[in-house]
């Protein structure tokens, strides 16, 4: 295989690592950050989605205990019934409309265009939900979540079909609008993405089977293999941020990524290609 199309794929694996679990868009990154390397035919978006099953055996790994316990103690254990039930009903909703509105979404928003402008919106929601007074917490653990919440974030995780939007995002900032505690709800995203990224993955790539072949093995393992790596440390990261900051600085990062984008394609500065 060609080692300048493995250097993309690595550049690739790390740009999806770092920005999948931050309230950023690992999708508007990849997207940009293809547009810069040439990497954007059909097969890099299957790439693209290929390699978040990487990034989520990171969060499998830092929460393994947590998963091996709740499966273990699945048949008898209404606790671990509830949680498991609570992360299927908000999984539900993205499935649904992924499966109705994502071929026209892929179509029509993978852009430059669109990924900019979600990046300045998103930012400026994030620093409105952080500036204003949230309602008293109602969930400090993701334990004590009911379906009713689950749900609601579920619903709320659709809003990241747009690219730029950044699904963590959407389910953290939602989260601690709707009660839960930064750290319930930055769990409940990670735990979350676990379904949501893997069936993704899986069914982008059962979809695209007859285009991928042998020869595309060396360059979907070293996509995974960085996205592994560089979520794992993103993820034990933010854990150790969360607990005494707020999102703002993340905010700020995507208005001014934004803004950027868009003056260096309105001056032809960077040819930002769809």
């Amino acid at each position: 295989m060609d080692a300048v199309l493995l250097v993309k794929a690595t550049i690739m694996g790390i740009v999806e690592g770092l920005t999948e679990f931050l309230p950023v868009s690992s999708t508007g990154h990849l997207i940009l950050t293809g547009a810069l390397l040439h990497f954007d035919d059909d097969k890099a978006k299957v790439f693209d989605i290929a390699i978040q099953t990487g990034a989520i055996l990171a969060v499998i790994l830092v929460y393994w205990q947590k998963i091996r316990s709740t499966i273990v103690s699945l048949p008898t254990d209404r606790q671990a019934q509830r949680f498991a039930i609570n992360v299927l009903v908000a999984f539900f909703p993205a499935v649904v409309l992924g499966l109705l509105f994502g071929k026209v979404i892929k179509e029509h928003l993978f852009t430059p265009w669109v990924v900019a402008t979600t990046f300045i919106l998103g930012g400026f929601v994030i620093l409105w939900a952080e500036g204003r007074r949230h309602p008293p917490v109602r969930i400090n653990s993701v334990d004590e979540m009911r379906w009713t919440d689950a749900l609601k974030v579920g619903l709320v995780q659709c809003l990241a079909l747009v690219p730029g939007t950044s699904r963590s995002g959407a389910t953290i900032i939602g989260g601690m609008l709707l009660g839960l505690s930064r750290k319930a709800a930055t769990e409940f995203s990670f735990y979350l993405a676990i379904p949501t990224l893997i069936g993704a993955g899986v069914y982008s790539l059962y979809k695209e089977r007859a285009s991928l072949g042998a020869g595309d093995v060396p360059l979907f393992a070293v996509g995974f293999v960085f996205s592994f790596l560089s979520a794992w440390l993103c993820v034990r990261w933010l854990l150790r941020y969360i607990s005494s900051h707020d999102f703002k600085p993340f905010a700020w990062y995507r208005i001014v990524f934004g803004l950027v984008v868009l003056a260096t394609a309105f001056t032809g500065l960077v040819d930002w290609r769809e």
